[in-house]
């Protein structure tokens, strides 16, 4: 990056997880940016953010609302709310002057993330999709094979997404979540990037999509025998009472501690005394079969596109990490976690003609739960100043990005209404 640029400004809306592992990256980034102000409820988070900020002149303030009223204070605003609450504050900074990071989803529903990227053609503005995961090593490097024309045409792709069981009970059993109404269903919440990453690799408008998935395995009718609503209330399968549930609260005293720096009200400082007393209200407390969750556990998807191709995702809760499969006319592409495990590399190929297997072994950054993703948020935070300035690819912005979206909200709607095709015709694309 040039150092004949000033610094980019950021401010945020909603100082949680993603925005402060953001902002964290950026005032890694010496000279290339300043955060200048954050919105949230909750004054630990402001002030964890005023931390990373460095900067003295930061403004603070308690809603988006007290945000976006003043005169525009900063260059982008990235939107890190909760996934009800990201199409209001993105109309109203765009409205305003802001560029966007916009965390995925963009927003709740199709009509709404039609609307933003129409928006930002009205005013002139960026918004920038959080889809971390296409600046990764192993994504980036598929999406460079098949550009390459190594594999030949693609035929098909098919992805695998195992969200890991406990994060699936932190995040949509006991978490933030769980209710896809008061946020996006698990198809668009956990996996916008997977759909994302599917189109961009196949370069081509999805047609049809068609999708079964349902809610089978975290409800009561499957609690252990004598399981109580919450951990800490005797329950004889936590640790206090000897018991070994694998989802068992306690377990974020120990080894699962990292997960609550996404949701515990102090980002730094947890003392166990303060934790159990926590448990004891908190959603994460509660037993994983006896929540008020209806996020699916399990979905597989299937899509249909413009140049011929063909490809699925599956999603299942009972898994961790993600697989690829790339089909192509010359040869075939097989990476991801499961191959780097048995294969001892993070992908490999197989020619056609020839039948050689060549193992490629990438230096993938190591994973860090939401804060890493691979290294996709260093790499979407490390071009993310070139992007708004016009200077590097526009290949993430939202009207080149909104595919994805799309095909999630098409999935949502076709397992409904039980597996039904859904059309992805002009209509339902608006002018995307």
């Amino acid at each position: 990056m040039s150092t004949t640029h000033q610094p980019l400004t950021i401010a945020a809306v909603g100082c949680g997880s993603r925005a402060r592992t953001y902002t964290s990256i950026a005032m890694s980034m010496e000279g290339r940016y300043q955060v200048t102000a954050g919105a949230d409820p909750v004054p630990d988070r402001l002030e964890a953010m005023r931390t990373i900020s460095a900067n003295p002149d930061f403004k603070a303030f308690e809603s988006a609302d007290e945000l976006l009223a003043q005169d525009r204070l900063a260059d982008v605003l990235i939107i890190g709310t909760q996934d009800n609450y990201h199409f209001e504050p993105a109309k109203k900074a765009l409205e305003k002057g802001y560029h966007l990071l916009l965390e995925k989803p963009a927003a709740q529903t199709m009509e709404e993330t039609l609307e933003l990227a129409r928006l930002a053609k009205k005013y002139d503005r960026k918004i920038l999709l959080c889809f971390v995961l296409r600046y990764t090593d192993f994504y980036s490097k598929a999406y460079e094979i098949v550009q390459s024309g190594r594999l030949g045409e693609v035929m098909n792709i098919h992805a695998t997404e195992g969200v890991d069981a406990w994060h699936q009970v932190h995040s949509y059993v006991r978490g933030n979540w769980a209710r896809t109404g008061e946020s996006t269903p698990m198809i668009i919440a956990k996996c916008s990037h997977d759909t994302d990453y599917i189109s961009w690799l196949m370069g081509s408008k999805c047609t049809s999509v068609s999708s079964y998935g349902r809610l089978s395995y975290f409800t009561e009718a499957n609690a252990p025998e004598g399981a109580t609503d919450r951990c800490t209330s005797g329950c004889p399968h936590a640790k206090p009472q000897g018991g070994n549930c694998m989802y068992d609260a306690h377990r974020y005293l120990g080894e699962k501690g990292s997960w609550l720096r996404m949701v515990y009200h102090h980002p730094t400082e947890r003392k166990e005394e303060d934790l159990l007393n926590w448990f004891k209200t908190s959603p994460w407390g509660r037993c994983a079969w006896k929540c008020d969750n209806d996020a699916v556990d399990h979905q597989v998807v299937n899509m249909d596109f413009e140049n011929g191709g063909t490809a699925s995702l599956t999603m299942t809760a009972f898994d961790c990490g993600r697989g690829l499969e790339i089909y192509g006319t010359k040869a075939c592409l097989r990476g991801g976690d499961i191959y780097d495990g048995f294969a001892s590399s993070d992908m490999m190929i197989r020619d056609h003609a020839t039948g050689e297997v060549e193992l490629i072994k990438l230096k993938v950054a190591e994973d860090d739960g939401y804060q890493g993703h691979g290294g996709g948020d260093q790499g979407l935070v490390n071009a993310m100043d070139a992007i708004f300035r016009g200077e590097g690819s526009q290949n993430s912005l939202i009207e080149h990005a909104i595919e994805g979206h799309l095909i999630g909200f098409a999935a949502e709607e076709s397992r409904l209404a039980g597996g039904k095709p859904v059309l992805l015709d002009s209509h339902q694309r608006g002018s995307a």
